[in-house]
C-alpha cells in the first residue's frame, strides 16, 4: 500500500476504533505462546462486533489484508512479521454467561476459563478443554480437542462477522467440522461469540475429570516452556510424537528451537528461537521421520507472516 493510502487508512482507522484498541508496529512475539514473531503493521484489539464491522469495511475500502488471531497458541509468526492488519480477539472480547444448559462466551475468552466456569455452573461436557491454551474462538476455528473430546461435540452455534461486514449466526449443522477444521477456515468470517451446549452434572465428578486431565497434561507436556502446542497433525494410524521419539529425535535442536525432551510432539522455544529456527527444525523432523517410518508429518501449527 502506498504511503498516502497508508496515512489515509490510519486516519480513518483512528476514527472508528478506541485509541487503546490499536497498536502500530507491534511485535507479534508479544502475542503468541511461542514468543516468536516480527511486527504487525496494525494490531487491532476489538471490543465489540460493531467495532469489527467498522474496521472490516475500512480494510475492504483500502484493500488492507486482515489476519485474525486469538490467544496466539497454535501459530508461528515468521520473523518479518505480518503486513496489513492483525485482528486479535483477546481480553476485550472475553466474557461468559449461562443460558439454561448453554454457555455463551466471547471469542476472546480463554478456553480453560470457560471450562472452569462450566464446572462452577455444574455443567458437564467441557472437561477435555481445561488445559487447551487457546481462546474459545480459536478453538472453534481449529476444532480443537484433547482426551477424546473436541469442540464439534459441544458447539451449538457461532456468531461471526463476514468479510462483507455483516453479522451472521451459524448453527451446528453449518459449521463443517472435521479434524482440526471448521467452515471458518474457508469462509474467512471472524468469530465473535460462541454458544456451547452442555449437560447438567455433579460438580464433584466434573472437577475430578478436570483434575485428571490437568495432571496428565502437566506430567506429559512441556507446558512450562514457550511452544505452539502440538506441532504436527496426527497421521492416520499413528501418533506424531511417538514417531518422532522412535526416530531418535527428542532433544534435536536448530538454533533456539528444540524438539521437547518431555514430549516429542512439541517443538519448544528453548531460548531466543526465531521462526526460521522452528521452520528448519520442522523440515528436519519431517525428513527424518519419513526416512525412518515412511510417514509424512504435516504441521498442525498455523504458519503466517512474511518470510
Amino acid at each position: 500500500m502506498k504511503k498516502d493510502n497508508c496515512n489515509e487508512f490510519l486516519t480513518n482507522l483512528k476514527e472508528v476504533v478506541k485509541e487503546e484498541h490499536l497498536l502500530l508496529q507491534e511485535p507479534m512475539a508479544n502475542h503468541t505462546t511461542f514468543r516468536i514473531g516480527g511486527p504487525a503493521d496494525y494490531l487491532f484489539l476489538p471490543g465489540s462486533e460493531q467495532e469489527i464491522m467498522a474496521v472490516l469495511k475500512l480494510t475492504q475500502q483500502f484493500s488492507v489484508p486482515v489476519t485474525v488471531i486469538g490467544n496466539g497458541s497454535n501459530m508461528l509468526v515468521r520473523d518479518k512479521g505480518i503486513r496489513g492488519l492483525v485482528l486479535k480477539l483477546g481480553e476485550n472480547m472475553s466474557y461468559a454467561r449461562r443460558q439454561g444448559s448453554c454457555i455463551v462466551a466471547g471469542a476472546g475468552t480463554i478456553l480453560g476459563d470457560v471450562s472452569r466456569y462450566a464446572e462452577n455452573q455444574h455443567l458437564a461436557g467441557m472437561e477435555f478443554a481445561v488445559g487447551i491454551p487457546g481462546s474459545i474462538g480459536g478453538a472453534v476455528f481449529m476444532n480443537a480437542g484433547a482426551y477424546e473430546g473436541e469442540m464439534s461435540q459441544i458447539v451449538a452455534a457461532v456468531s461471526a462477522v463476514c468479510p462483507d461486514g455483516t453479522a451472521k449466526r451459524f448453527t451446528r449443522d453449518m459449521l463443517d467440522f472435521g479434524y482440526r477444521h471448521s467452515i471458518f477456515q474457508d469462509n474467512h468470517c471472524i468469530i465473535y461469540e460462541v454458544e456451547v451446549q452442555l449437560l447438567l452434572g455433579q460438580q464433584r465428578n466434573i472437577n475430578q475429570r478436570m483434575c485428571d486431565f490437568t495432571q496428565r497434561r502437566e506430567s506429559k507436556q512441556p507446558i512450562e516452556l514457550p511452544s505452539a502446542g502440538s506441532t504436527f497433525k496426527r497421521p492416520p494410524g499413528y501418533f506424531a510424537g511417538t514417531l518422532i521419539e522412535q526416530a531418535g529425535l527428542k532433544g534435536l535442536r536448530v538454533g533456539g528451537a528444540q524438539v521437547s525432551e518431555k514430549h516429542a510432539g512439541f517443538i519448544i522455544n528453548a531460548g531466543g528461537a526465531t521462526a526460521r529456527d522452528v521452520l528448519a527444525l520442522i523440515e528436519e523432523v519431517q525428513q527424518r521421520v519419513y526416512e525412518y517410518a515412511g510417514v509424512m508429518l504435516h504441521p498442525e501449527v498455523r504458519i503466517i507472516g512474511e518470510e
